[in-house]
């Protein structure tokens, strides 16, 4: 397999975490007696453009399957960067009402609320059941994946869009070309595509290796993206790094060629050449950090169990499984995982690592000595909320460097 933006076949690893199951391919208690489905994930760089992505694509049927139980409205610091999307993209575009929203990848539609507030038409494309709740949501939605045939068939029923949008989605593509191609179709002349991905700067800066699983195809940086877009008729117009995500890169694409771009477009080519981020010794010292990062927290997490402490884990976000497996957590070590009230995953058994995911009551009862928070990239926000409703624990934060809150 090449890049999977130029093509090329010089690409030089950077890291493998071995086999791992799909992230939100998550079993029941009958079926965890069945063989999984493990897929590599190794990661690489392309030595032409600079893009890093998996060297292996896994059928987006078996990673997106109709059972898919993330749910994006559950997530607070991201129903806000969408209500901020809306305001900053209506306003910089001038976008009128009744003009065309379409959103790729919509899951329970919440990206496009803020969107038909301000009385835009809109229209979710999302493969999985998530569908059925933007529907009853007021969300029109496409049960399917996003093609170029879907793309003819929206134009034909409803014009063309003013703006699409992909958030968390843009890096989950099988085929660019095809995809991109749709995007084109379904755009007017000088309408704007907004992806928001996690950004390469960002993965490297703070060791976030629990960001490589088999949704996460690719690792954008601004530069391999300039290029993708110019293939298919775009001018990367304006770029931007936003908190999302543990750190994430907002690009606004035009559709036409050799259009006028925000200065912040050429300050993050440059601050990502300052950083390395096209240099091999950068993603040699990522590794290294990597492995350590691995070492410390099961070397921690033996010691507690040594010492009779009791540990509990919090949140089973997608993230949550390649620390879990890269790691070779289970539930010796950590025996459950707490989770929302309203997640769809309760019930359910962490992939690979078998961990029971149940609701947090429990977490508040039994108050356990230690809590480790795999959405470590929003602890402050996390654990001042836990805090509030009384839970005791010392929270363990694995990245970038482990560390103990206790209060």
């Amino acid at each position: 397999m090449g890049c999977q933006i130029c093509g090329s076949q010089k690409l030089e690893d950077i890291i493998n975490l071995d086999h791992q199951p799909p992230c939100d391919v998550l079993s029941n208690a009958e079926e965890i007696k069945e063989e999984e489905i493990h897929y590599p994930i190794n990661v690489v760089r392309c030595l032409d453009c600079g893009l890093v992505q998996l060297d292996f694509i896994p059928p987006p049927k078996v990673v997106f399957h109709k059972k898919y139980p993330y749910r994006t409205g559950i997530t607070q610091m991201l129903v806000d960067n969408f209500k901020e999307l809306t305001d900053a993209t209506v306003k910089r575009l001038e976008l009128q009402k009744g003009s065309l929203i379409v959103d790729i990848g919509s899951n329970d539609g919440t990206a496009l609320q803020p969107f038909k507030k301000k009385g835009m038409r809109v229209l979710g494309v999302e493969p999985t059941n998530v569908a059925r709740i933007a529907v009853k949501n007021g969300i029109p939605t496409i049960n399917d994946f996003f093609t170029k045939e879907i793309a003819q068939r929206v134009v034909k029923k409803q014009g063309h869009a003013s703006l699409v949008i992909a958030t968390n989605v843009f890096a989950h593509i099988n085929n660019l070309a095809s995809f991109m191609d749709g995007v084109s179709t379904l755009l007017k002349p000088k309408g704007v595509f907004i992806s928001e991905s996690q950004y390469l700067l960002d993965t490297i800066q703070k060791v976030q290796y629990d960001t490589m699983y088999h949704e996460h195809l690719r690792f954008y940086s601004l530069k391999p993206l300039d290029l993708l877009f110019k293939k298919f008729g775009f001018t990367i117009t304006d770029a931007e790094r936003i908190n999302s995500s543990g750190g994430s890169i907002r690009i606004s694409a035009t559709k036409g060629l050799n259009l006028s771009r925000s200065s912040r477009v050429i300050s993050l080519i440059r601050a990502e050449e300052k950083a390395g981020l096209y240099k091999k010794s950068t993603y040699v010292n990522f590794k290294k950090r990597v492995e350590i990062s691995r070492l410390k927290l099961v070397k921690f997490l033996c010691e507690l169990k040594l010492k009779n402490k009791t540990i509990a884990g919090i949140g089973s976000p997608g993230r949550s499984s390649p620390i879990l497996n890269y790691c070779h957590i289970d539930p010796l070590l950590i025996p459950y995982l707490a989770e929302q009230s309203s997640s769809l995953k309760l019930g359910l058994f962490s992939p690979g690592t078998h961990i029971p995911i149940i609701d947090e009551k429990k977490i508040f009862e039994d108050q356990p000595e230690y809590a480790l928070l795999f959405s470590w990239h929003i602890a402050d926000t996390l654990i001042k909320k836990m805090r509030t409703r009384g839970l005791k624990s010392k929270f363990v934060i694995p990245l970038p460097e482990l560390r103990i809150i206790k209060k």
